[in-house]
């Protein structure tokens, strides 16, 4: 059967995973009585909840007799890592543009690494039945990116379709007709897209994606460079150095048939599939028959932006909610989560019982821990804090993002003076439709982390904002961090809903009462500058003297809601967020307040 390998690529929340199911229903991979969940292809709990993609995915259609694979692509730049190596994989390539908000920081992301490989987009003006769409204007942006990153002149010759992957129509005028489905899609990437490239040589092949499977062990998913592979036959897998990792021998061979995966006889070389039976293969590493001497050269990856540090919980309340709490399972974890996800690096602290995780950025870090908190890890991180470098001449490098951000007219100044604020340089001001603006901004990654709810904040939730990777840059300089202190309890036991009424005029809390505290926890927000210790467990005095109106129910102000994220980007160099699988709570890195004191007198000292 003839072949064509594609990807979806597009900016976060563009439509590919909605595309894709239309995709499979409309090509008859799927029985018209089998029940499909909304976006398919978005499989674990995290997916579905948060609505992107995490992680690559593999699926296949069949269309005029022709098997065209199509891998789902994560639109976030925190997961870069995927969508650069999974381009390696393919022949062509979709882009998805949204019909109303254009090119986005990821779209350019992505199209950088689909033409810097070779690939001719096909550009799929999605959402065109949005109210405030505006195709012409937005395929002269997708132009004008295309020319800004180089690409050649039959790159820059890319055929254009319009339609609503929601509806399931696509078509080369924006007004349809709607009744053909999808079916110029299909025809053009026929068209469009090259058969597989085909070597000549025994069997090799590059681990794109890897995962774990309880019956089958370890699964790696690459396309065929050369030759042929059946189950049972003798493979050695080197890597990227050309040393010898593991030789073993394919126990089975998995093809992607629809939403299944389907075990096969043989798979021919331009074909995407997945192996099982080997147990040290992964990632990057070359898969081959054991008379290749040569690893293929695999697509290099960009560098980690953003490290956090992951601790033992040594909190007094440690091991209470979670039942995987020590260094070494905690190690294991890490190290297993590096394999299969190259932009993540891991680091062993000198005393064993910390990690340094570096990775593209604050979500991707939240979404490790948010899945080992799921799996009953129990575990306390520290603050992101940005990887510096330094160039030739020793002068201090930091990452630079470029940042474009979606906002009423009427909060564009909030915008402007936060971000100068944040040493930001603003390099495009345009009006983006609808009595809105988008502004892009060259800001240091320092400055940004935490800022995304102080800009929903401030935009009372109109504006969006969308980061990426620009470059390297000489340090900025200092950037102003959190002004207010936080209200730290002195003391252990249960949180009364009576002291928590009386020190409300202190600040606004971030816990319920009856939350189990312990000392050195943060309870509270400071309305001022400075930490202070409070005692949230005292009660109300039990007397037998009562005064008319002292015995009304207490009504207290609802606490600050801490998600993950905003625990991570809001705390401290001084401060952890304590991860367990029931709560997430804020602390002192030190919990003793004369620990405190002598580390707050070292820093002056330093500091002086």
């Amino acid at each position: 059967m003839k072949l064509r390998n594609i990807a979806i690529i597009a900016h976060v929340d563009h439509g590919k995973t909605t595309l894709v199911d239309a995709l499979l229903k409309q090509s008859g991979s799927l029985r018209d009585n089998q029940r499909v969940d909304e976006r398919a292809m978005d499989s674990n709990d995290l997916e579905k909840e948060r609505g992107i993609t995490i992680l690559a995915k593999a699926t296949s259609v069949v269309w005029k007799d022709v098997r065209i694979n199509i891998v789902d692509t994560p639109g976030h730049a925190d997961f870069g890592g995927e969508v650069e190596r999974i381009l390696n994989m393919v022949d062509g390539a979709v882009l998805l543009v949204d019909a109303a908000e254009g090119p986005m920081p990821q779209t350019k992301f992505v199209v950088g690494k689909a033409l810097k490989v070779g690939l001719k987009p096909i550009v799929a003006v999605n959402k065109i039945d949005r109210p405030d769409a505006r195709a012409d204007e937005v395929i002269n942006e997708v132009f004008d990116l295309f020319a800004a990153l180089d690409a050649t002149d039959e790159q820059l010759d890319f055929p254009i379709l319009y339609g609503s992957g929601r509806d399931g129509w696509m078509n080369y005028d924006p007004a349809g007709p709607k009744d053909e489905g999808l079916a110029p899609l299909f025809d053009l990437v026929l068209k469009h897209v090259p058969e597989p490239k085909v070597e000549d040589g025994p069997f090799r092949m590059i681990g794109t994606i890897l995962e774990a499977n309880p019956f089958l062990g370890r699964i790696i998913t690459g396309r065929i460079a050369s030759g042929s592979v059946k189950p049972n036959q003798a493979v050695k897998v080197l890597a990227g150095d050309g040393s010898l990792l593991e030789q073993g021998r394919i126990s089975k061979i998995l093809a992607f048939r629809g939403l299944e995966r389907q075990p096969i006889d043989e798979a021919q070389a331009g074909d995407i599939v997945a192996i099982a039976g080997l147990s040290k293969g992964t990632v990057a590493d070359t898969f081959c028959d054991p008379s290749v001497a040569q690893p293929m050269e695999a697509q290099p990856i960009d560098p980690p932006t953003v490290t956090m540090s992951f601790l033992v919980n040594d909190s007094p309340l440690a091991g209470t909610e979670g039942d995987k709490v020590t260094s070494r399972v905690i190690r294991d974890r890490l190290l297993k989560e590096a394999e299969g996800n190259v932009a993540l690096k891991i680091e062993e602290s000198a005393d064993k019982d910390s990690f340094f995780v570096s990775g593209r950025g604050e979500l991707q870090l939240a979404v490790l821990i948010e899945t080992m908190r799921r799996e009953g890890f129990e575990l306390a991180v520290s603050r992101p804090r940005v990887v510096m470098t330094k160039d030739d001449s020793g002068q201090l490098l930091e990452p630079i993002e470029e940042v474009v951000v979606d906002v009423d007219e009427e909060h564009a100044g909030i915008v402007v003076q936060k971000m100068s604020e944040r040493k930001a340089e603003m390099v495009e001001l345009r009006p983006s439709g609808g009595d809105r603006q988008r502004l892009v901004f060259h800001a240091p990654t320092r400055g940004l982390i935490g800022y995304q709810s102080e800009l929903l904040t401030d935009t009372r939730g109109t504006a969006v904002m969308n980061r990426l990777f620009h470059e390297y840059q000489p340090y900025k300089g200092e950037i102003g961090g959190r002004v207010n202190g936080v209200l730290i309890s002195n003391d252990s036991g249960e949180a009364v809903a009576f002291a928590l009424w009386n020190l409300e005029d202190r600040g606004p809390m971030v816990i319920d009462p009856g939350v189990k505290v312990y000392q050195g926890m943060i309870i509270g927000i400071h309305s001022r500058d400075n930490d202070l210790e409070v005692n949230v467990l005292k009660g109300k005095k039990l007397s037998n003297v009562r005064a008319a109106g002292k015995d009304e129910a207490v009504k207290l102000t609802p606490p600050i809601r801490m998600t993950l994220e905003r625990a991570l980007s809001w705390i401290q160099e001084d401060e952890l967020v304590e991860v367990t699988p029931k709560s997430i709570r804020l602390r002192k890195l030190y919990l003793d307040p004369h620990e405190r004191k002598r580390f707050e007198k070292q820093k002056m000292a330093g500091a002086a």
